[in-house]
């Protein structure tokens, strides 16, 4: 019976709000950031209070941005735990878009038009210029999950979250880069799919 994972998308940060790819760089969390990753500890209470659950049972893990850290650090307040007793791994670091961080869509649509159709027509294995491609994404995702030996909260990103569903057979592959993964939702994946709880 494989682990249990308890999902979170970080907070949205100034770039989110800005519309710009962020992949390896890091912008702050924007003050509505820090009330839904809050929001996500009160949640992620509700949720284990309703299993019998105790939040000191689970692991604690999140990506070493730190937009994903300092999402984690709220979630852990809201839990009532130490806000930095948690693990980082960089296999949950969100998909790397080269070049184009940084930028918006609207300016790839003027400065790379032809790569962005590209994109389009195939964004399982576009890798944009300097970047990395889903089929890398999903390699490092696998890896971290087969480590993965008990339940755990996960603090991490929009395309890393899409890579593990795909994984998971929670989402095709094709599709998976199209899925929606909105912050202040806790998503629960475990042996019989995948619930939701939150604002989606």
């Amino acid at each position: 019976m494989r682990p249990v994972i308890y999902f979170i998308r970080h907070g949205e940060t100034e770039w989110n709000a800005e519309h710009r790819l962020q992949g390896s760089r890091d912008s702050a969390l924007s003050a509505r950031g820090r009330e839904q990753a809050s929001r996500c500890g009160q949640l992620l209470r509700d949720v284990f209070a309703r299993a019998g659950r105790a939040v000191s049972d689970l692991d604690y893990v999140s990506s070493p941005l730190l937009r994903a850290r300092a999402s984690m650090e709220l979630v852990r307040t809201g839990l009532g735990l130490d806000a930095g007793g948690y693990r980082t791994d960089d296999r949950l670091a969100e998909i790397a878009f080269g070049e184009w961080e940084g930028l918006s869509f609207a300016d790839l649509k003027s400065r790379a038009a032809d790569l962005l159709a590209l994109r389009e027509q195939d964004p399982w294995h576009f890798v944009p210029p300097g970047g990395e491609s889903y089929v890398q994404l999903l390699a490092r995702v696998r890896d971290w999950h087969g480590s993965l030996r008990r339940d755990a909260v996960v603090a991490s990103h929009l395309n890393t979250g899409r890579a593990l569903m795909a994984h998971l057979g929670i989402a095709p592959r094709a599709g998976a880069p199209r899925t929606r993964i909105d912050h202040a939702v806790v998503y629960v994946f475990d042996e019989s799919g995948m619930t939701q709880h939150g604002e989606a």
